[in-house]
């Protein structure tokens, strides 16, 4: 990887908010977003980092912090529109429709965009969202599942030690993945912005971080092309929310990944990086 995290930082003012986001690509290529997860100290380059740079030799990759992480402006629940955000960005950033690429909680917000915004959305690919709070058969009923208990806790006690359980119960190759330097580089990261692990965990015990969902009818009347990515040894959304995700969205396919947790992006990174460039330029 030669690209650097000062080499790709940018930052804009939007209607609403102020994003920092990281860039790479020619600005003339189509547009990818990709959008992070909602663990404590995650981020788009965090997220994204092993991505951007072979996403870029053929589009314009765009990974933002979203309101209330990172670099971007705090919120509080009430304020925490990451589509509305999402389509801001686009705005101020003169894009007219981007593939929006989104891990668990960017997941979930690409599927509003996809919903509320379709016009602004060429393609849908998420890796590990959450498929709504309806019940579920294997999901655990009415409480956290494993990662989401550590991901609260780690909110509460963002220390390296609470950091590397947090990146152990998101991948499955631990030794490879779940490295001392990952959960130092994440506590930092976190440690950087109490205010965002305070509004988060307000918002926690207020009905859940995730301010609005999107509406599985409404998925059934979308067709944009759409990649549901999924790992079959997720701890922290099981795999059977993207079955309900493909059986709600006519125009989709499912990968489920073997031997990977719930960063597909990370632990798969040259098969997913083939999977985004071949969907996005052959469909």
């Amino acid at each position: 990887m030669t690209l650097t995290y000062d080499d790709t930082s940018r930052s804009v003012k939007t209607e609403d908010w102020n994003i920092h986001y990281n860039e790479a690509g020619s600005q003339e290529a189509p547009a990818v977003v990709l959008l992070h997860g909602s663990g404590p100290g995650a981020t788009g380059w965090s997220n994204f980092k092993t991505n951007l740079e072979p996403l870029s030799a053929h589009f314009r990759v765009i990974a933002p912090d979203m309101p209330g992480w990172g670099e971007s402006d705090p919120v509080a629940k009430e304020e925490r529109d990451h589509a509305k955000a999402a389509v801001q960005l686009l705005d101020a950033l003169g894009i007219e429709k981007a593939a929006f690429v989104g891990n668990s909680m960017g997941g979930i917000t690409t599927l509003r965009l996809a919903t509320e915004y379709p016009e602004r959305v060429s393609h849908v690919i998420t890796m590990g969202p959450g498929s709504g709070p309806q019940p579920k058969l294997l999901t655990p009923g009415g409480g956290l599942s494993e990662g989401m208990k550590v991901l609260v806790a780690a909110y509460r006690d963002p220390s390296a030690e609470s950091m590397k359980r947090l990146t152990e119960v998101m991948t499955f190759d631990n030794a490879r993945f779940a490295t001392d330097e990952l959960a130092a580089e994440r506590a930092a990261g976190a440690a950087k912005h109490p205010e965002h692990l305070s509004n988060y965990l307000d918002g926690f015990a207020r009905g859940g971080a995730i301010a609005q969902w999107f509406s599985l009818d409404a998925l059934e009347s979308m067709d944009i092309p759409t990649l549901l990515i999924h790992g079959r040894d997720d701890r922290v959304v099981h795999f059977e929310n993207s079955l309900t995700l493909l059986a709600r969205i006519r125009n989709s396919r499912l990968v489920l990944l073997n031997q990977c947790g719930h960063w597909a992006q990370v632990e798969h990174a040259d098969e997913f990086n083939r999977l985004v460039t071949g969907f996005v330029t052959h469909n």
